[in-house]
C-alpha cells in the first residue's frame, strides 16, 4: 500500500506559484527524503500533505484515505514535526507529551507508560518535569519528537528536524527516525542536509522552483551525474602541476595540501601516481578515489539555468 499518494498538487500565493503540479508516491515502510533549496516549495507541499493547506488543485491520500474528505482518520495515522516546533513552553516535557497522547485518544495508563518511554529514549527522563521554557533548542526539538511519536504513528513527517541542533540532539533525532522505521513507520523527511538524506533515505525527491526535478534512490541519482572521476592525493612534499602530465589525465587541481587528478580511468591514474612517487622518491600522505555524491546531483538538479 502507498503511505502517501499526492497527485498533481498546485498551490499559488498571489501571482507566485509555489507548488506546480507536484506528484509524490511514498510506499509503506520507506524513508523518503524531500530535498530542495530554500523557497523551492518543500514546506508548502508538506503542509498540503498534512492537511494544513488546501491545494488549489490536486489530491492527497494517506494510506488510501483522502485527507480533505476524512481529515481525522488521515491525521490519526500521522506524527508531525513541523519546521518550527509546536511544544508549549509553559508545560513540562511530560505534560506536553501526555497532552498530545490524549489528543490521539490513548488511554490514561497507556499514554503515561508510553510518554515516559519516549522521553527516556530521547534522553529527557531527568528533565521530564521541568518547564520547556528552560530547555535549549535541541531539547525542545526532542520534546516535539516525543510528542509526535508517542502514539506510534504509521507515518512520521519531519520538516527540517535537525536544523540548528547540537551534535548530541542531531544523533538522537537520526537514531529515533531509524528506530521508528524499524518498527514499521513510514518516514517523510525534508532536509537541507544532503549527507543526512544519503545516510537515511531509500528514495529521494528533489523539488526546484515548485516542480519535481527528480525522484530516485540516492545511489541512482549519484550515478546519473557522475560525469568526471578524480583521484585525490597528497605527498610528503610539494610537487608542481607539471609532474601530472600524462596521457588520460584531464587536469590537476590544487586542493589545500592535496591534488585532485581528474581522469576517466582512476585505476590507470593510481598506477601512474605510484610510479611517479617511486621515480620522484615521494611518500604518500593520503590517496583516495572519488565516488559520486548526492550533493553533486542535488547541485546539478537545482542550479540556475
Amino acid at each position: 500500500m502507498n503511505a502517501v499518494l499526492a497527485e498533481n498538487l498546485v498551490k499559488s500565493f498571489g501571482d507566485v506559484r509555489a507548488v506546480d503540479n507536484v506528484s509524490l508516491t511514498i510506499k509503506e515502510g520507506e524513508i523518503f527524503g524531500f530535498l530542495g533549496p530554500n523557497g523551492a516549495g518543500k514546506t508548502t507541499t508538506i503542509r498540503m500533505i498534512t492537511g494544513v493547506l488546501i491545494p488549489d488543485f490536486g489530491d492527497v491520500k494517506i494510506f488510501g484515505t483522502d485527507i480533505h474528505k476524512d481529515p481525522i482518520t488521515s491525521k490519526l495515522n500521522m506524527g508531525i514535526i513541523p519546521e518550527n516546533g509546536t511544544v508549549y513552553a509553559d508545560l513540562t516535557a511530560l505534560q506536553n507529551v501526555l497532552l498530545t497522547a490524549k489528543f490521539y485518544g490513548m488511554k490514561k495508563n497507556e499514554r503515561e507508560m508510553r510518554a515516559n518511554e519516549v522521553l527516556e529514549n530521547l534522553g529527557l527522563s531527568e528533565r521530564k518535569n521541568s518547564l520547556v521554557r528552560s530547555f535549549s533548542k535541541g531539547m525542545r526539538q526532542r520534546v516535539a519528537i516525543a510528542a509526535a511519536i508517542v502514539h506510534s504513528p504509521k507515518l512520521l513527517i519531519l520538516d527540517e528536524p535537525t536544523t540548528g541542533l547540537d551534535v548530541y540532539s542531531r544523533r538522537l533525532v537520526i537514531d529515533t527516525v531509524r528506530e521508528m522505521n524499524s518498527k514499521a513507520s513510514t518516514i517523510l523527511l525534508t532536509t537541507h542536509n544532503i549527507e543526512e538524506a544519503n545516510a537515511l533515505c531509500s528514495k529521494v525527491a528533489v523539488i526546484n522552483k515548485g516542480k519535481i526535478a527528480a525522484v530516485e534512490s540516492p545511489e541512482k541519482l549519484k550515478k546519473t551525474f557522475d560525469t568526471s572521476g578524480y583521484v585525490e592525493v597528497s605527498f610528503d612534499r610539494n610537487v608542481s602541476e607539471e609532474v601530472f602530465s600524462y596521457q588520460g589525465i584531464e587536469k590537476a587541481e590544487k586542493w589545500g595540501d592535496k591534488w585532485r587528478i581528474y581522469s576517466d580511468d582512476p585505476d590507470r591514474t593510481v598506477k601512474f601516481l605510484s610510479a611517479l612517487a617511486e621515480r620522484e622518491k615521494l611518500k604518500f600522505v593520503g590517496i583516495s578515489t572519488s565516488n559520486p555524491s548526492l550533493e553533486e546531483a542535488f547541485v546539478k538538479l537545482t542550479e540556475e539555468d
